[in-house]
């Protein structure tokens, strides 16, 4: 009798999936508006456990106005960063993004989130 209750179990659990904790990490990217090359751009990178690691970005504007150059330059380091956390078995799960211009002179800023998950 104990073996047929043994046999039960094995062949259950064999079954059985056991399933693993997701894990959830969001990079933000805050990208300056500001004209003159006067803002500040940051990636923030946001771990499962809670601690964050900050990654310097290049202003969108320069003195003479939109630096296609920085914006190419941003482009590769988030291109890179995803990348790297991909290789890593993370996925991109959802993209938030935000454009904050509150005055009327242009200044604001671009926020994007990416949440990403691993099991």
């Amino acid at each position: 009798m104990n073996y047929l209750l043994i046999i039960t179990l094995c062949t259950f659990f064999s079954f059985t999936e056991i399933k693993a904790q997701t894990k959830f990490m969001q990079i933000t990217t805050v990208e300056s508006v500001v004209s003159g090359g006067a803002g500040r751009s940051k990636m923030i990178i946001t771990k499962e456990d809670g601690t964050q690691e900050e990654k310097d970005m290049e202003n969108l504007f320069s003195i003479v106005g939109i630096n296609f150059k920085n914006i190419k330059s941003n482009e590769t380091v988030l291109l890179q960063t995803l990348k790297s956390y991909t290789d890593q078995g993370w996925k991109l799960i959802s993209t938030s993004p935000l454009t904050l211009s509150p005055n009327q002179n242009g200044n604001g800023i671009f926020l994007t989130r990416y949440l990403l998950s691993k099991e």
